[in-house]
């Protein structure tokens, strides 16, 4: 089913997709930045609830949206300066973002793939419901060599998952990096915060940032430190602490080292369960990395779906991704996709309940 999900300030159109599953299960994806909107998944007694944070309309998400459920793109998360070297050739990109004063390119630039209206064809697959979007980004856009066709595919599965498989290929050496951006939160969204919730991630290191969270290039022990999420933690338990990597990104938002390179297919990345609803999410992957931000700059700024205030830590992102300033760091896993490859990567949202 689709139905009018708003206008874009220069008049287009923008769209909401309901996509639904015999078991109940439900995602609602715009193709503006194809988003996700609303997720629902059930809880312990069988009762779905919306567990995404995000708006009522495309007019809000292009007035506040901090990625709220987009696709990132051409590049998720940061690189040092705005700035890379390939080939021999320096590039320069968007400096939007600028933590502890130091500048930066963040999530794809000012005009990112969360904040473009992508190409939407909705159809059945096996298990319940597709959406496949599709996105031309031009050579230049946001300083980024080279055409990229980039395809995004979410679909439905029977045992309460959400699948999203990238594809993108290019005609000129280029960074590539995507990742979707959903804040989550397992006892409902707009019903508090996410301290409580307890985290697993399948991930003995991690890469500390400096100041300006950009990357050390250091893959450091989770072993000891706040970061340590091999058995399941609290994230209230530490996320406070006094220690410099949580002072500089105020609370958790760090790359999480899974694999020394992207496998072929998905496997466990990470854990999260909220005891009230008794919910679980566990997130599959075929990606190297995987980012935990811990909602530290939402701050009731302004409102969201049904008029829910979202305050500081009311909501968490698992991000599926390669490592942050990858382009600028030969020994991470490279994000370079050349002419004549294809990008392919996936990740799985599997809910389920204990």
């Amino acid at each position: 089913m689709t139905s009018p999900f708003g206008s874009l300030p220069d008049g287009r159109a923008a769209n909401l997709h309901v996509l639904t599953s015999p078991s109940g299960f439900r995602a609602e994806i715009s193709d503006y930045g194809a988003t996700v909107v609303r997720l629902f998944a059930p809880d312990r007694r069988g009762e779905f609830s919306d567990v995404v944070l995000g708006f009522d309309s495309v007019e809000d998400y292009v007035a506040h949206s901090p990625f709220f459920g987009g696709i990132i793109g051409r590049f998720g998360n940061r690189i040092a300066h705005g700035a890379f070297t390939l080939d021999g050739h320096t590039y320069q990109l968007a400096k939007n973002n600028a933590p502890g004063g130091l500048p930066c390119h963040l999530h794809g630039g000012t005009q990112g793939f969360d904040k473009v209206l992508w190409r939407a064809t909705p159809s059945a697959g096996p298990d319940g419901a597709m959406l496949t979007l599709r996105h031309h980004s031009v050579a230049g856009e946001e300083g980024y060599p080279g055409n990229l066709e980039v395809t995004v595919v979410y679909s439905l599965t029977a045992d309460h998952s959400l699948r999203i498989d990238y594809t993108a290929t290019t005609d000129r050496p280029t960074p590539v990096n995507l990742t979707n951006h959903s804040y989550f939160n397992l006892a409902g969204e707009g019903r508090g915060s996410i301290l409580g919730h307890e985290l697993t991630i399948a991930a003995t290191h991690f890469t500390p940032v400096d100041a300006g969270l950009i990357p050390t290039g250091e893959m450091a022990p989770v072993a000891g430190t706040p970061f340590d999420f091999t058995q399941p933690r609290a994230i209230g338990d530490r996320v406070d602490q006094a220690n410099d990597q949580l002072r500089f990104a105020g609370g958790y938002d760090h790359n999480f080292v899974l694999a020394p390179r992207a496998r072929a297919t998905p496997t466990l990345a990470a854990s999260l369960s909220e005891r009230v609803s008794g919910r679980v999410l566990k997130v599959h992957t075929t990606e190297p990395g995987l980012q935990l931000y811990s909602g530290n700059f939402l701050a009731g700024a302004f409102a969201g779906k049904k008029g829910h205030v979202y305050r500081h830590r009311d909501g968490l992102c698992l991000e599926t991704q390669h490592f942050p300033d990858s382009p600028n760091q030969p020994a991470f896993p490279s994000v370079i996709l050349r002419p004549g490859a294809t990008l392919r990567s996936t990740t799985i949202y599997r809910f389920s309940t204990q």
